[in-house]
């Protein structure tokens, strides 16, 4: 054989021997063969499980996918290439053979706004938002509009509201709507929404999952009735998150729920002592006894864990006043993002908000003097000592 076919092919391909890996290896093959077209011929029909196509599975996929369904008692899952992908394949799975209208919460990652207005609504979806806090005013507005899907998020960003799952599933299931919950910031560890009664949830893998700061990724985690239609969508869009971020999400997950803890007993230390701060205006927090929805909060979440985000006011603060508070931060990052072990900073008017219309974030209540902290493992104290020297300047 000559070494140009030495070169492509040694090494690959051995039969498995007696061994098993203890972690699950990065499959970077785009595709499988098996020994003969029969046997491919069922894999492929699905007649036997396999592997053909990484489009359509993969194995370093499957593993993670298997391990996210466990956490969230899903059916099944399905790895996407971003959070906003799983959002996006959570409501077109749900809108397949139902009404092709949404009532979404009115308080929505500023993303997943754009996607409901300059992605499906011009596809003739029809899309209405409500507060699901008020399930009053919720079940009025789904009477009328009549959705094929609800879309909430179990802890809301920036703010922080949290809706009563089980109510929300119930006014869901009347309807005949299919509940979608973004369970991005509250992760399984406080809440599992399918236990309440949701279809699908969705989590930004970028965030406390895989937690590092080094993936880009997004999970859908499905009940029984909808897993199928999910895969079928994938296979044919093919939404999918490679072999390596796979595998470093899965790595992240092994200690996700210990950090978590922490960040969640660190958070409260610090909403604390930001609502006795005078420079403070307001804090919007899970865990604080005057939160609007307290009452839920109380019935669904675990003691002491109430999310690792802290949103807060400056008094008499715009642009300008957050930009010099934030530039004088020392240890918390100032980036986009959230979930990393080390605490980050963000401004939404300027950046997970920005697409969103300054009216409509004006009836979020998201103004130009809020800011948004998503707590890491540090010590509390440090973290504290640069929330203060900011303050100061």
């Amino acid at each position: 054989m000559k070494i140009h076919t030495r070169a492509v092919h040694a090494g690959d391909r051995k039969k498995p021997g007696r061994h098993i890996p203890v972690t699950t290896p990065v499959h970077t093959a785009a595709s499988f063969f098996y020994e003969s077209m029969e046997q491919l011929d069922r894999v492929f029909g699905r007649e036997e499980s396999g592997f053909s196509y990484s489009r359509y599975e993969n194995p370093s996929a499957v593993a993670l996918e298997e391990l996210v369904a466990n956490l969230e008692g899903g059916h099944g899952a399905l790895a996407c290439a971003s959070g906003m992908a799983a959002i996006h394949m959570a409501v077109v799975t749900a809108l397949a053979d139902r009404r092709k209208s949404i009532v979404a919460a009115n308080a929505l990652y500023g993303a997943t706004v754009s996607l409901l207005l300059n992605v499906l609504e011009p596809t003739g979806v029809a899309i209405r938002f409500a507060d699901v806090c008020d399930l009053d005013a919720l079940r009025a507005i789904v009477a009328q509009a009549r959705p094929g899907c609800i879309l909430v998020e179990t802890i809301s960003n920036p703010l922080l509201r949290v809706g009563q799952m089980d109510r929300i599933a119930e006014i869901a299931r009347e309807a005949g709507a299919a509940l979608v919950v973004d369970n991005t910031f509250a992760t399984p560890l406080i809440l599992r929404p399918l236990e309440h009664g949701a279809n699908m949830v969705a989590h930004s893998l970028t965030k406390y999952l895989s937690g590092h700061g080094d993936v880009l990724g997004g999970v859908v985690v499905s009940d029984e009735p909808h897993f199928e239609g999910l895969r079928a969508l994938s296979r044919a869009t093919g939404p999918v998150l490679g072999p390596f971020e796979c595998y470093l999400t899965m790595r992240g997950i092994k200690t996700f729920a210990v950090r978590m803890e922490k960040q969640c007993a660190n958070a409260c230390r610090i909403a604390s002592w930001l609502s006795a701060h005078p420079k403070v205006e307001r804090i919007y927090f899970p865990g604080d006894p005057a939160h609007p929805d307290a009452a839920a909060v109380r019935r669904l979440f675990p003691p002491n864990l109430y999310g690792a985000v802290v949103s807060f006011e400056l008094k008499d603060a715009g642009r300008d006043e957050i930009f010099r508070f934030m530039d004088a931060l020392k240890l918390i990052v100032r980036a986009t993002s959230l979930g990393d072990v080390h605490s980050m900073m963000l401004y939404p008017v300027m950046s997970s908000h920005r697409e969103v219309a300054p009216k409509h974030r004006e009836r979020m209540g998201i103004r130009d003097s809020l800011v948004r902290l998503s707590v890491g493992i540090e010590a509390a104290e440090d973290i504290i000592g640069d929330l203060e020297q900011a303050l100061v300047v």
